[in-house]
């Protein structure tokens, strides 16, 4: 009987010692499925940091960007004031003085727009380089007209107003004149004629 009680005594402890086992693996089973939750969720915000700080980064750099180009073209609004000033400067000095007191102005006038050419030179204005006769380059003139004329067409005729630059951005392009080519009287003729009907 003594047997038979330690037996049934080792299959009593057999069994709870069984549940247990059976409840710490279910306990080990749900431990490690919160682990890799976590691990999941873990990952997640790290990424979601990665992306925030990156998207941070180039918020910086687009501002940095932005700031420095503000700076570059600071003086561009002063310019859009100053440059009807400068064409009337270069209009008036370039009237023939008819007498001796208008020679003096004119002088004067002369030295005043030399210190503001050299003053907008300081900033990072310049000229467009435009000549009567260059090929008209739509990317920094601005045709105003056309003349007939029996050489090459698409040259510049005439400048009316001389276009600027502030650093390498055009401020406003050159006024020009462009020829063409000069039409015989047969092909007006026949323009006309064609209009009237």
């Amino acid at each position: 009987m003594s047997e038979e009680k330690d037996k049934k005594r080792d299959e009593q402890e057999f069994a709870d010692h069984k549940e247990e086992v059976k409840e710490e693996k279910d306990e080990l089973t749900l431990l490690k499925e919160n682990l890799s939750k976590e691990k999941e969720e873990s990952q997640k915000w790290k990424n979601e940091y990665y992306k925030a700080y990156a998207d941070l980064a180039n918020l910086r750099k687009d501002l940095e960007k932005d700031h420095a180009e503000a700076i570059k073209y600071r003086a561009e609004g002063f310019l859009d004031e100053i440059i009807p000033v400068l064409d009337n400067f270069y209009i008036a000095l370039g009237a023939k003085a008819n007498s001796e007191e208008a020679k003096n102005y004119q002088t004067g006038f002369s030295y005043i727009y030399n210190q503001l050419v050299n003053a907008l030179v300081n900033e990072g204005v310049k000229e467009a380089s435009v000549k009567v006769g260059d090929e008209f380059d739509p990317m920094f003139m601005h045709a105003i007209d056309t003349v007939e004329s029996e050489n090459e067409p698409n040259k510049v005729a005439a400048i009316h107003q001389k276009g600027y630059y502030l650093k390498d951005r055009l401020i406003r392009p050159a006024m020009v004149s462009v020829t063409k080519k000069a039409e015989k009287k047969d092909e007006k003729e026949e323009k006309k004629e064609a209009s009237k009907a």
